[in-house]
This record gives structure tokens, sequence and C-alpha cells, in this order.
């Protein structure tokens, strides 16, 4: 297989994603680049609340497919490679063991079973928040994942990170056709993180998360994941809320937060998934960092919100009304607006 020097390989990646502004469509684009350049066998692609870093809005191709929530909840509970400790872009599990992956709590506990020889991870992390995490299996008795096929991963990981933020902030500018739930839906989850219960709404909003064929349940990867990292915060393993934002469609944003239900007797509590309409406030903040605003711009941002009219603005943030403009004229640009009302109200939805 030819390989593309690192260089190439992030001017042909920029290319890849010139046209893809849909998540999922971009994703299995960049899949199909990677690997032109990359052997794998399985992926696991998910797209992250940049602020909890908590996965949502899976891509997956996995041979332990049934064993879904077992797989996620190992994962977040796995010290080893967590894309939220990893420094570099890049980590192999064979390389950071020293080749003994039964380290890895995830690979000893279930990936074993399924002959996995290595897996690539890779974060996509800029200065504005975590926006993904990838997973690249291979599987039998071939060669791990080498030197040259990380330094590739490297070399894409930050245009890919723009690309995924530029499509995450392309969700605000599409007309709302999607109907959030009218209330919270809630799915119950045992501590295995199997559904026990959902309420009525639940399942319609699942489908449009994750579409399932009409025929076959829709797969509640969103509350796996978030009642999975309630489990690794419980377990000391990571200290990020268990909560995320998701895209639900059409420009309408969803919030799912994990919590336990006490127990009356001595089982183990079971986990409660909320699924509701993102607040205007998270919404905003989410559009903020998607749009890559600096701090003050999102303070201007979120004070404009608020009904802070300039005047007031320059006073609470002790500079001239002028600097309050070009603030402003740098916002309309970042975000494809032109005036107050239309920031506010893409911005809050």
């Amino acid at each position: 297989m030819s390989k593309r020097s690192p260089q190439r390989a992030g001017e042909r990646i920029e290319r890849v994603t010139g046209d893809c502004r849909d998540g999922r469509t971009l994703r299995r684009a960049l899949l199909e680049e990677i690997a032109r350049n990359v052997s794998f066998d399985a992926y696991a692609w998910l797209l992250c609340d940049p602020d909890t870093e908590v996965g949502c809005d899976p891509v997956a191709d996995v041979p332990c497919a049934e064993e879904l929530p077992k797989l996620i909840r190992l994962k977040y509970a796995t010290a080893t490679n967590r894309w939220t400790r990893m420094r570099l872009p890049v980590a192999r599990l064979r390389d950071a063991t020293h080749g003994n992956p039964e380290q890895s709590r995830v690979w000893r506990e279930l990936l074993v079973a399924y002959d996995v020889l290595d897996i690539a991870s890779v974060v996509f992390r800029d200065r504005f928040g975590c926006w993904a995490f990838l997973d690249l299996w291979r599987l039998g008795s071939g060669p791990p994942f080498t030197d040259r096929d990380a330094d590739y991963l490297a070399a894409i990981a930050a245009p890919v990170t723009a690309a995924l933020r530029r499509a995450q902030a392309e969700t605000f500018h599409m007309a709302c056709a999607e109907h959030a739930p009218e209330g919270p839906a809630v799915l119950m989850l045992a501590p295995d993180l199997r559904v026990t219960a959902q309420t009525p709404e639940t399942e319609a909003y699942l489908r449009t998360l994750v579409p399932a064929a009409a025929d076959r349940q829709p797969i509640p990867a969103g509350a796996y994941n978030v009642g999975a990292q309630l489990l690794a915060r419980e377990e000391g393993v990571d200290s990020h809320p268990p909560r995320a934002r998701v895209h639900l469609g059409s420009g309408v944003w969803l919030s799912l937060r994990a919590a336990r239900i006490p127990a009356s007797d001595d089982s183990d509590p079971a986990i409660a998934v909320t699924i509701e309409p993102t607040s205007s406030n998270e919404r905003a903040g989410l559009f903020s960092v998607a749009h890559g605003l600096t701090r003050r711009e999102a303070e201007i941002v979120a004070a404009c919100a608020r009904g802070t009219d300039t005047r007031s603005l320059a006073r609470e943030l002790f500079v001239s009304e002028n600097t309050i403009q070009d603030h402003f004229k740098s916002i309309f640009a970042k975000t494809s607006t032109r005036t107050r009302r239309e920031l506010l109200a893409i911005a809050r939805g």
C-alpha cells in the first residue's frame, strides 16, 4: 500500500473534507481516505461534547456489536490510551503497553475474545475543546500498527479536527425542521448499561440520533456513553461530568445526562439517562466554541443574549464602545452573520 508523506497527507485531507458538511458523511469520507494509507479491520469514531469530552453520535463497524453496552462501559473504564488522557494525538495499544495489551481493561475483558491484535487511538482536540475520538482495530495475527501508521494519523489529526469542528458549526445554520421531545425522554439502564425501561417518546428520538432499520430497535449509543462516563467517574477513572450535547438534526440540539436512581434494597442503583432539548445558554456556549470564538468574544455573545447593550458591555468589560464594535465585526465574520438579532437567533435557537 502506498503511503503519502505527512505534508501531502494533510493537504489530501483538506481536499476530502472540502465538500462535507454533515458530521457522519464527513467521517465516512475520511475513513475511506485513511484506509488508503493505514489498514484496519474495524473502527469506532465518536463525536464528543467539546466541554465534557463525552462521546456521542458514533460511526462504527466492530465485530462485537452485540456486546455494545459492555464495549462502551469498558472503553470508558480503561485508563490505557483513554482519549481524555492522551497528551499526543495518536497512541497505539501494543506500543503503550510494551507488548502487553492485557494491561488494558477493555482488551483483557472483551477484545481478546475477538482476536483484536492492536488498536490505534486518535483524539481530535484543539484549543476550543475535544471534538472526537477514533479507534482503529487490527484483528488476527498480522503486524501491529507501525511508527509510519502513527506518523500518518498524527499528520492528519489537526486538519481533521478543524473539519469536525466546522461540521459542528454548520449545524447551527440549518433550518430547524426537527421537533425536540415534549419534555425529557428517559431511559433506565442497569449497572451493566442494559436498557431496562424507557418512556414512549424515547424511541423516536433514538432513531433520529442513531438511525436503524425500521424493523430493528434503535441503539441508544448516546445513553450508553453518558452512562459509561457516570461509572468511570464513580470509579475515579475520569472526572468529567456524565453529560453530552448532540445534534439531533436540522439545527436541533439535545442534551443527555446520566444520574443514579437510589434503590430501595441492597441492589445496585439503576442509571437514569434523560434526553431533552439543549437550553439556550448551553447551545450558545457550544455555538461559540464551534465557531472558534475567543473567550472575550464568547463573553460578548453571552452578554448580548442577556440583553446587555453596547455601552453597558463596554463598562462591564472595561473597554471602549469602539472595541466592542470591533469584537462584533470579528464575531459576525466567524459566524457568517450580519446583525446581533441574526447572531442570537442562530446561537440560541
